[in-house]
């Protein structure tokens, strides 16, 4: 979502429509181009399939193809979300589809292109858009500041990108929210890291190292503590648990990738301070931490209670012997291992009798008061133990 599919589709409709294209691009400035842009020209429909994705629907937009286009030369229908259509609107649009007149030209828009049949898929080219690089979206976002006169660092814009999460609409919308919580400084308004925290509701950098260092160091109380902390402050769990999958994610690639900047979306001085917690945690720890945090994601969206889930996920990270998984064992085991490495004196439990050797013969007991019954000679073992 929000990567510009009916933002091309649009385009394309005025490229295969322009007076004066150029190179195949519209030039936005004959009457087509401009008709276009602002929906006085009808031969460009816009139909959004979720609210019109009956049979009825499609009945009607095929008798409506059979007409000429009124000012352009091709009419273009726009079907946005198209998976939204019901089984018959698919049948009703296959012949369609299959044989359209000269003057039409569809354009299919969807999220989900697994659901649409593979009669319709079939009868189409298929374009994929991919998610946006947050380096662009980024760049995107100083380009628009700029133009609208506010300020906003580079840190803030990053932080947006990476919560947009490859859309640019959805970069835009926090970008238009921040802009109105953003303090002024000579006139201008400013949005840095704190402005972003705020709109989204998410947890500030120093607090996913806070709750980083208390689970390394086992210190559930100061975990728990600073959890209450947040939820006090209105942070959705929520939120909170996705950053820590991500803030884990950076952990686990600056611990398995030799040159990781291009996989780490963030400051070069937050990429430095990650490195640093990075050596002081073992993969099978950070593995861990993110399969107990993608587990508790799931249950937040189950509707369970969100801050007693957030709780029991710090606690079993914080005590590695709490969770049954393999995880938790393969990260205690390397606990052990590293601790025997180093020389630390590990505690072992008390150890069971050993064996005794099949092929020694034990000795003969001493003799028992007189008053106590003495026990039987064990008899000799074979030579080879079974």
């Amino acid at each position: 979502r929000g990567t510009g599919k009916t933002s091309c589709a649009k385009i394309l409709a005025k490229a295969v429509n322009c007076l004066q294209p150029a190179d195949g691009d519209p030039c936005n400035k004959c009457d087509v181009c401009r008709g276009i842009d602002d929906g006085t020209i009808l031969d460009v429909v816009e139909i959004d399939a979720a609210s019109n994705n009956g049979v009825d629907n499609i009945r009607d937009l095929r008798e409506e193809v059979n007409f000429t286009p009124a000012v352009a030369k091709y009419r273009v229908y726009i079907i946005d979300e198209v998976h939204m259509l019901s089984a018959g609107a698919f049948n009703a649009l296959l012949k369609t589809l299959e044989e359209p007149p000269a003057h039409v030209i569809f354009i299919l828009a969807t999220t989900e292109v697994h659901k649409l049949p593979a009669t319709i898929l079939s009868r189409c080219q298929r374009f994929d858009f991919s998610r946006i690089r947050p380096e662009d979206i980024a760049a995107r976002l100083r380009h628009v500041a700029q133009g609208e006169g506010f300020d906003i660092t580079d840190g803030a814009a990053l932080l947006i990108a990476r919560l947009a999460d490859g859309g640019m609409r959805d970069a835009l919308s926090l970008l238009d929210q921040c802009v109105s919580r953003a303090p002024q400084a000579d006139g201008r308004r400013c949005i840095g890291e704190d402005t972003v925290s705020e709109t989204a509701g998410i947890a500030g950098r120093d607090h996913l190292f806070e709750l980083s260092q208390a689970m390394r160091q086992g210190d559930g109380a100061s975990a728990l503590a600073l959890i209450d902390r947040l939820h006090g402050a209105s942070l959705d769990m929520e939120r909170l648990c996705a950053e820590m999958i991500d803030f884990f994610r950076g952990l686990m690639i600056l611990k398995s990738v030799p040159e990781p900047d291009g996989l780490i979306v963030a400051a070069p001085a937050e990429i430095e301070r990650m490195k640093g917690e990075a050596a002081q945690f073992d993969l099978p720890a950070v593995l861990h931490a993110m399969t107990v945090l993608q587990h508790t994601l799931e249950r937040l969206r189950g509707g369970v209670s969100r801050r007693v889930e957030m709780e029991m996920a710090v606690l079993r990270l914080c005590a590695p012997e709490l969770d049954t998984g393999a995880e938790a064992l393969l990260r205690r085991v390397q606990a052990l291992e590293n601790a025997v490495r180093a020389g630390a004196g590990v505690t072992q439990p008390a150890a069971a009798s050993p064996i005794p050797d099949a092929r020694v013969r034990p000795a003969s007991p001493a003799p028992a008061p007189a008053s106590v019954a003495a026990p039987a000679v064990m008899p000799p073992l074979p030579e080879e133990a079974p």
